[in-house]
């Protein structure tokens, strides 16, 4: 885990007020949405450095993985455009294999295996990022299923790490079917460290490709990502995105943001992440003492299994007797000054990240609530 590091901008850096855009108290998280997270100075100071010479960017691109690869304990890795790009850029290895002349006629696929199996729990909202490349996603729902879909048309097999609870195949089970018949499986881990062990038991339990978004609890930058794990595969993946041509062309990741990746992931390893728990839970706390006299409201301490494992605020209530729903609340609190920014989960029911939060913003969203639901 990493908690938010970087200091508020000063009053005298106008670059988003000049623009007519306000800063907002981030109580949802990492999310892309609002900014991903808050890069700590190591890492602007190995951008920084990054963008006053010029490099080879292939060679960097290599070298980076190498390191990180070592780093982790893995047979390989490299910096990707977010954990998006990793998705498709490892589709793409396992539809192609390295063969550059199969890669440059993707999204054509004839002549080539192009069908990715998933459970249909585990249904994400990013299989465009596979369909891109011209594979065609079959979901199953069964380890039967699973069998009997796998065959010479099958290029990979899609896992979603924070959904294993929602599927009737298991990862131990999806990984054994996998290995039997040579099949190369694919693991969407975009936001599930902490705890940073799972940068590499991932992999060595079997997976062999693994995705995490760089711009979350790594707090590197937020269009950086990591696709770690089998050699070979990490190699075919190279030539699927820029400086390449071809279907990954767009997916283009900065000799900055390659540097402040390492710089990143480097600097997460190394953190006190008990000491940053402990931080969030006293944040928590906080809120729940702030909030949770309102007559009608409980309040209590959540933790989400898998992705974001962290301590956020729960806050429940009954909108018939409080006089409010979610969405009210809601919108009142982004007409705040600054805009507060939360998850709605439904009717009565509200989950207030205070990972990213800097200084003393959970108190203010604490007072804020506190006054919206005393009406």
């Amino acid at each position: 885990m990493a908690v938010a590091a970087a200091k508020p901008l000063p009053k005298e850096m106008q670059v988003y007020s000049k623009l007519g855009v306000k800063p907002v108290i981030n109580g949802m998280g990492t999310v892309t949405v609002l900014g991903g997270s808050l890069m700590p100075a190591e890492v602007l100071q190995a951008m920084d450095e990054a963008a006053r010479t010029f490099i080879f960017i292939p060679d960097l691109q290599r070298k980076a993985g190498a390191h990180i690869a070592e780093l982790l304990g893995i047979p390989g890795a490299m910096v990707t455009g977010g954990a998006a790009s990793a998705i498709t850029v490892a589709t793409v290895a396992c539809l192609c294999r390295g063969d550059q002349k199969k890669l440059q006629q993707l999204p054509d696929i004839s002549g080539m295996a192009h069908e990715v199996i998933q459970q249909k729990a585990h249904h994400s909202g990013y299989e465009h990022q596979i369909t891109l490349t011209g594979a065609k996603v079959i979901e199953v729902e069964t380890a039967a299923e699973l069998e009997s879909a796998i065959g010479p048309k099958t290029a990979m097999m899609f896992f979603l790490n924070k959904h294993e609870p929602d599927g009737r195949i298991k990862r131990a089970e999806w990984l054994r079917i996998a290995k039997k018949n040579n099949i190369p499986t694919f693991n969407d881990a975009a936001a599930d460290v902490p705890p940073k062990e799972r940068l590499w038991e991932i992999v060595k339990e079997g997976f062999d490709l693994v995705a995490f978004s760089g711009g979350k609890a790594m707090l590197g930058p937020q269009s950086a990502g990591l696709l770690l794990g089998r050699k070979d595969l990490i190699d075919a993946s190279f030539p699927a995105m820029s400086p390449n041509g071809g279907i990954g062309r767009g997916m283009k990741v900065a000799k900055e943001e390659i540097v402040g990746m390492v710089a990143a992931l480097e600097r997460f390893l190394k953190a006190d992440h008990a000491a940053e728990a402990r931080l969030l839970d006293k944040r928590v706390a906080e809120m729940i003492q702030g909030v949770g006299a309102v007559k009608g409201v409980k309040t209590s301490k959540y933790v989400p299994v898998i992705a974001n494992e962290l301590p956020h605020f729960l806050m429940e209530w009954d909108e018939s007797l409080v006089g409010l729903t979610t969405q009210q609340i809601v919108e009142k609190l982004q007409k705040n000054d600054p805009p507060i920014h939360v998850l709605p989960e439904g009717p009565g029911r509200m989950v207030v990240s205070v990972w990213m939060m800097t200084g003393e913003q959970h108190r203010v969203v604490a007072k804020r609530l506190a006054q919206i639901l005393r009406g």
